[in-house]
C-alpha cells in the first residue's frame, strides 16, 4: 500500500528532476503528475500552489546557502571555492536558485521567490565586491552560468569529478 509520504516522495523527486531539466517555469503540475502517474488533482492535493513544491526541494539547501552568504571570505577565490562546493552539493535544485525563481520579475516583495532572487543577487554581489570593473561583472556573470548549467546538465556524472572541473573552470574566471 502507498502511503502519503511515498507519494509525497515520488512527487518531490519528479519534480526535482523536471525543474532541473525543464525549468520551473516549464513545468507544468500535469507534467510532474504524468511522471509519477498520478493525476494533476492528487499533485496538488499534496502541493498547491506549485511554489510549495520548489520551497520543499530548497529547504535542506536554505542554511548551508545562509552560511555561504554569512561567512566573510578572506578572498574572492575563497568564495569561489564554497559557492563551488555548495552547487555541486545542491545541483539537483541549483537551478531553481540561480534562474528559474530568481529570474521572474513578476514576485511580491516577501515572497519566496523574492527571497531566492535576493540569494541570487547576494551571491553576485559577493563575486563583484564593491565598484566592480566591467570585466569583474562579465566574469561573475559567466561564473554563475558555468555553475548553473555545469551543475544542472551533468547528473549523470559523478559528484568528484563535477566538483574538480568546475572547480578549474570557476578558478579561471
Amino acid at each position: 500500500m502507498t502511503t502519503a509520504d511515498d507519494t509525497r516522495t515520488r512527487i518531490l523527486a519528479a519534480a526535482r528532476e523536471l525543474f532541473a531539466e525543464r525549468g520551473y517555469a516549464a513545468t507544468s503540475l500535469a507534467d510532474i503528475a504524468a511522471a509519477v502517474g498520478l493525476t494533476k488533482t492528487a499533485v496538488a492535493y499534496h502541493f498547491h500552489p506549485k511554489d510549495r513544491l520548489a520551497s520543499e526541494l530548497l529547504s535542506p539547501s536554505a542554511g548551508d546557502m545562509l552560511a555561504l552568504l554569512g561567512t566573510d571570505y578572506a578572498t574572492r577565490q575563497e568564495f569561489v571555492d564554497a559557492l563551488v562546493e555548495f552547487a555541486v552539493r545542491y545541483r539537483s535544485v541549483i537551478r531553481l536558485f540561480m534562474e528559474d525563481l530568481a529570474g521572474d520579475e513578476s514576485v511580491s516583495p516577501g515572497s519566496e521567490r523574492a527571497t531566492i532572487r535576493t540569494y541570487r543577487d547576494e551571491i553576485y554581489a559577493k563575486l563583484v565586491g564593491d565598484d566592480p570593473d566591467p570585466a569583474i561583472r562579465l566574469k561573475s556573470w559567466a561564473l554563475l552560468g558555468a555553475l548553473q548549467w555545469g551543475a544542472v546538465k551533468t547528473m549523470d556524472l559523478p559528484e568528484e569529478q563535477v566538483r574538480a572541473v568546475l572547480l578549474e573552470a570557476c578558478r579561471a574566471l
